[in-house]
């Protein structure tokens, strides 16, 4: 298995980058979140998406390097090429401390992969990352002026953990950001964790990556935002 080294790559994930967010096909202006209440656990949800409603505001992007779109009663997103990256958004935003959980299941492409959740996005190139692989790895990582790296770990790499369901399989990922406190769990257990404090709220988001080679196709199910 190779490990995953992001920050290496940071200049030419930001070129990809702003190509990848071009030629977004939705429009949509960032609106205040309305919380509901309610939620696993007694926590507050503020936000929830089973993906049922193609109407419902995620980017619904298709061209010859990535796509981004609600398929097979969830959400697709499709790294064609290798090294690449593409991210989608609700378009909401949080102020505050958020709890974002997803289903994320490999549905093609390379074990060598990477693909999770986004928290207090402000723009393409300014947000937090926390990433799984299908071969088994786990990071946090920060895109600060379009320069990503992993800060869950003091190599700056993807680090292995058991909890992850390898090969083409359903992993359900929770991402907790909390005051300047990031943490990752993996299947109900805490896999990664970081200290940051670039980012105080904003949008949240799903995200996958290719690295050696491209095909990188993943289907999320169950998307919800708590209050911690």
């Amino acid at each position: 298995m190779n490990r995953k080294v992001i920050f290496g790559l940071a200049a030419l994930v930001l070129v990809v980058m702003a190509c990848s967010l071009s030629p977004v096909t939705t429009s949509k202006t960032p609106t205040a979140n309305q919380p509901a209440n309610g939620g696993v656990s007694g926590s507050q949800t503020l936000f929830k998406d089973d993906f049922s409603d193609v109407g419902s505001g995620w980017d619904r992007t298709t061209n010859e390097s990535y796509s981004t779109d609600y398929a097979s009663g969830g959400y697709r997103i499709y790294v064609i090429p290798e090294s690449y990256s593409a991210f989608a958004n609700p378009y909401k935003t949080f102020q505050n401390d958020v709890r974002v959980e997803v289903d994320a299941t490999k549905t093609a492409g390379p074990d060598d992969n990477a693909f999770g959740v986004q928290c207090r996005y402000q723009d393409v190139d300014n947000y937090y990352f926390f990433y799984i692989s299908s071969d088994g790895y786990v990071g946090i990582g920060i895109d600060k002026a379009g320069e990503k790296s992993i800060i869950s770990s003091s190599d700056g790499n993807m680090a292995g953990d058991s909890n992850v369901k390898q090969g083409a399989t359903t992993n359900h990922i929770r991402a907790d950001c909390v005051g300047s406190t990031l943490t990752l769990y993996v299947n109900g257990s805490q896999a990664a964790t970081a200290s940051d404090s670039s980012f105080t709220g904003g949008d949240v988001g799903l995200i996958a990556r290719s690295f050696a080679t491209g095909g990188t196709d993943i289907l999320f199910k169950n998307f919800q935002v708590n209050k911690p």
